[in-house]
């Protein structure tokens, strides 16, 4: 049995991970809880420490180190796994892609894929950007869309621009020792703790890629629909397999190969983020993410039979991780949806677990996950977009799009969530 540390691990991926084939060969450690990798401001150097206690103090071999989180864990796994000589991501690399004025620079220099963009000081006493309206606000480096504001007008900008001075340091502060460690060139480099990002807003259908690179190759696995809430830029749901036409999804394929190799990347899983427009047919990149989405692993499990954590742990391993050969595959397609409140309030009653896996067992091909603590403010749970508030994640898998929307409109009705002195079924107060 090989030692997987796993950052972050939680229940939910834990039992993902044991599924899988390379993982029923595993024993995994969690290394670290969420609470100390990303609440409140990181301490990247504190934490580097406590992760290194626990692998110090492990009595057996340390195979492997990963994480499909998020910032910071996607910075500190390649930092542990080259100290110990593990397979694992350059940090400069990784480096490129979470910097996300570091990353359009690159991009730029192998596609027209993006939009317009722009380094913002907040420091001015006027940080007005070089892009028009409307646009995007973000720090250099953020996680979930935190601190992520669209911007129609200068009231907006005035509003993103107060909102971004107040909180920017939680993630450029520990963001700025870890670029300590890399070389970044000097237009980069002139990007301090209180610089931002301005993008010209995309727009159009969201579609994302999958993929790993191994041995300096990008290979893509995968391309799923990605589909907001309407009038609203937050999810709803992601869906695989994508139902675009071949020929836009063969033209995502080759930009997203193209510009992860670009960026330096190497022995990790990626996913890329698009904006594709049919009415103009232009396609521009939303993001590099230099891991997968957790979000999507039971939609591989459900549709491909094999998670997509499988690829994650061959990689970990030094292994090749081509899944062509492996899965029985199941439903035609799946997607998970984000059963979501849109204004804040204090939780006093969520749907019990009795609740939840009696509805599970109604509906085959249907997963649930409550997402907040019955005597919490919605507003105080971590790393929502600041749009609106989660209150469950639904994975259903069907033989069409009408029957996971069936399934999922079956479970928001199903899921009773109380607010102080309102109850909401289906998001209607009742």
């Amino acid at each position: 049995m090989r030692n997987v540390f796993v950052m972050g691990m939680d229940e939910r991926n834990h039992d993902l991970l044991r599924r899988t084939p390379t993982g029923r060969d595993c024993r995994f450690h969690r290394l670290l809880s969420i609470e100390e990798l990303q609440f409140g401001e990181i301490d990247v150097e504190r934490t580097l420490d406590a992760a290194r206690r626990v692998l110090d103090d492990f009595d057996g071999p340390v195979d492997a180190i990963i994480g499909y989180r998020d910032f910071p864990i996607t910075l500190l796994v390649p930092i542990l796994c080259a100290e110990r000589g593990l397979p694992g991501p350059n940090l400069e690399a990784v480096v490129r892609c979470e910097h996300k004025y570091w990353s359009r620079f690159l991009q730029a220099e192998v596609t027209d894929a993006h939009p317009p963009f722009a380094l913002v000081d907040l420091d001015l006493d006027d940080p007005r950007p070089e892009v028009g309206y409307p646009l995007w606000m973000k720090p250099i480096k953020s996680a979930s869309s935190e601190l992520a504001f669209r911007v129609e007008d200068d009231r907006g900008l005035a509003r993103a621009v107060e909102r971004l001075r107040e909180g920017i340091d939680r993630f450029s502060r520990p963001f700025e020792s870890i670029m300590e460690r890399v070389d970044p060139p000097e237009k980069v480099a002139e990007a301090g703790r209180h610089h931002c990002l301005a993008e010209g807003a995309l727009h159009g259908v969201q579609i994302a890629v999958e993929g790993y690179v191994y041995r300096g190759r990008a290979v893509v696995y995968a391309v799923l629909d990605s589909v907001d809430f309407p009038g609203t830029p937050v999810f709803l749901r992601h869906q695989y397999p994508s139902a675009m036409p071949g020929e836009i999804r063969r033209r995502l394929v080759d930009i997203a190969e193209q510009v992860v190799e670009h960026h330096g990347l190497d022995s990790t899983t990626f996913s890329v983020e698009f904006f594709y427009d049919p009415i103009e047919d232009q396609v521009g990149i939303v993001e590099i993410n230099p891991r997968h989405s957790q979000s999507h692993t039971a939609l591989f499990e459900l549709v491909d039979g094999v998670a997509n954590h499988e690829r994650m742990l061959r990689l970990a391993m030094g292994e090749d991780p081509d899944l062509s050969d492996v899965g029985e595959k199941g439903y035609p397609v799946a997607a998970e949806w984000y059963h979501r409140r849109f204004r804040d309030g204090v939780v006093s009653r969520v749907p019990t677990t009795e609740e939840v896996r009696a509805l599970e067992r109604t509906l085959p091909g249907v997963r649930i996950q409550i997402v907040p603590e019955a005597g919490r403010r919605l507003s105080d749970m971590f790393a929502q977009d600041g749009y609106s508030y989660e209150l469950a994640k639904v994975v259903t898998g069907g033989e069409d799009e009408l029957e996971i929307q069936a399934k999922y409109e079956r479970c928001v009705k199903a899921l009773r969530f109380e607010f102080e002195d309102e109850t909401v079924r289906g998001g209607d107060i009742v």
